[in-house]
């Protein structure tokens, strides 16, 4: 039997068939281009048919369809609410899909919880019931694992870690609210602090290391920083890694989840640099910190597949597997 999960993204949709070992056996790749949502419902159903065409795959080999949009969804009537940066509202996107390909179960899910998903179902330690996954981007996206299965909440909305604030009428941050943790530990925010750390001394390194032009500066700037003796760099490192234990330690004391996975390209640094010191930041200031089990941070293992994977395993989440 296999699962086809699709992770739809702001500019293109991916799709992937994943067999009953998690694995991902094939993948379709098309831009996201659509003037209705009765146009976006047909695309989809025409990727999943081509998918298993191009494969050989028999239709009644397919278990279901999972789809991850970045917006809270309503699984149980086959509804997309809203999405974030496509004008998707109260898409009936499971009806729209059924004119194509009938019979085969349509599942929706949140594209970050889709993502902890497919990391749960990979992780190493297969009697874990607990994890979360942060990926640090643009913003940070969370998804929560709960007793094994995705946290959405009563109205699909939880899990927007990113939105916790975590300094009172700090940064003004794009959903509305005043020092959100994303404006200070996703790695945009690592990026302005560190342009903002190079501005104020001129003499860092990292002028020389991006050539004088602050467009250059990315995520591992100030840790290459840091490790050339640069006391800029030095800075910006010890500071972002406390307002990300500052966030990762509310999720612990809320939760206590087994795992919590990094994501995001600022999660490849050295363990030395980031998930060693975030390990003991996170368990000072964690309720708990006396037992002989604490939460374990890791980084996360799929990158860009997590997404299309766990989207795929909503099928065997609505089957209690």
């Amino acid at each position: 039997m296999y699962y086809i999960g699709i992770d739809i993204g702001g500019t293109n949709l991916k799709a992937g068939l994943v067999d009953e070992n998690y694995q991902i056996t094939a993948t379709r790749k098309q831009p996201l281009q659509f003037e209705s949502m009765e146009q976006m419902g047909e695309t989809l159903a025409k990727m999943c048919l081509a998918l298993v065409e191009e494969n050989s795959i028999p239709k009644d080999q397919v278990g279901s369809v999972g789809m991850g949009f970045p917006g809270p969804v309503d699984d149980r009537k086959g509804v997309v609410i809203k999405t974030v940066n496509i004008p998707i509202r109260f898409m009936p996107v499971a009806e729209i899909f059924h004119k194509y390909w009938d019979g085969v179960p349509v599942h929706l899910g949140n594209d970050a919880d889709c993502a902890a998903l497919g990391e749960f179902y990979h992780y190493e330690n297969k009697d874990i019931e607990s994890l979360i996954l942060v990926t640090l981007g643009t913003g940070i996206g969370t998804g929560i694992i709960l007793n094994g299965r995705i946290h959405t909440g009563i109205n699909g909305c939880a899990g927007e870690g990113g939105h916790i604030v975590l300094v009172h009428d700090g940064e003004q941050c794009t959903c509305g609210r005043k020092g959100c943790w994303e404006r200070y530990a996703s790695a945009n925010a690592l990026i302005r602090q560190t342009v903002a750390a190079m501005e104020k001394d001129k003499s860092s390194v990292m002028w020389e290391m991006t050539g004088g032009d602050v467009s250059k500066v990315n995520g591992s700037t100030p840790f290459e920083a840091m490790h050339r003796g640069d006391a800029a760099g030095q800075a910006v490192i010890e500071q972002y890694r406390r307002y990300l234990a500052d966030g990762l330690a509310n999720y612990v004391n809320i939760f206590q989840p087994e795992v919590i996975a990094l994501g995001g390209g600022v999660s490849q640094a050295k363990e030395e640099d980031l998930l060693i010191p975030l390990q003991s930041m996170v368990l000072d200031q964690c309720f708990g910190r006396e037992a002989d089990r604490h939460t374990r941070i890791i980084t996360a293992k799929l990158g860009n597949d997590a997404g299309i994977i766990g989207a795929a395993l909503l099928g065997l989440q609505s089957q209690g597997r």
